[in-house]
């Protein structure tokens, strides 16, 4: 019964996680095409890149979401793997002999093991924060290069904070406005990266996962 249950348990983990790949290359995909189509050309409006950030906000509030349920499926198989082969294949006294009602009670009354936020910001600190520098950077060459911009100028790259921010508005909104919103925006995103949640759980156990 438990290796057909292991079995049950690793193919629900493997379905989650295909799920959190296939949405990780979505954002990727969106990255590349909406960057070859925002600096091919100076006709294409540095809208295209703003867009593009938006797009992976999306993918990722989508990832973080699958990410939670992928957690609840690794941690059974976990508390299988250490707690049940581990024993097997090499007995430790020290561990605890009630491992199985850890799983009982994931069965009787499945819940989330971890909170939106934390799976928000271990999605944001594996994947997205190196998606939404690139785009950052992309921006920023956008919207500082004459050359890049539909009215062409003879200058390789302005030189003041008044151009810049002329260059970055966006319809009715004015440049430093949509400067203080992408600003904003990539600030929580390192401030993600950074923050550490304490580990506990099995991820408390080992350093192999997504």
């Amino acid at each position: 019964m438990i290796i057909h249950y292991y079995r049950g348990e690793i193919g629900r983990m493997t379905s989650w996680r295909d799920r959190i790949d296939r949405t990780s290359n979505w954002a990727m995909t969106v990255v590349a095409g909406l960057l070859s189509v925002s600096l091919s050309t100076p006709t294409s409006h540095h809208g295209v890149v703003l867009f593009a950030m938006l797009l992976i906000s999306l993918f990722l509030m989508i990832e973080a979401r699958r990410y939670r349920f992928f957690d609840v499926y690794r941690a059974r198989v976990r508390q299988l793997e250490r707690h049940y082969f581990a024993q097997v294949l090499s007995p430790q006294a020290e561990l605890n002999p009630d491992w199985a009602v850890a799983i009982a009670a994931s069965l009787r009354s499945p819940a989330f093991l971890m909170s939106y936020r934390e799976a928000l910001f271990r999605r944001i600190r594996r994947n997205y924060v190196w998606m939404y520098l690139i785009l950052l950077l992309a921006w920023g060459l956008k919207i500082s290069s004459p050359k890049l911009l539909p009215d062409e100028l003879s200058v390789e790259f302005i030189h003041s904070f008044g151009d810049l921010a002329a260059n970055a508005t966006l319809g009715p909104l004015p440049g430093w406005l949509v400067l203080s919103a992408v600003a904003l925006l990539h600030s929580l995103v390192v401030f993600a990266a950074l923050h550490r949640e304490p580990d506990d759980g099995e991820f408390a156990h080992g350093e192999v996962h997504v």
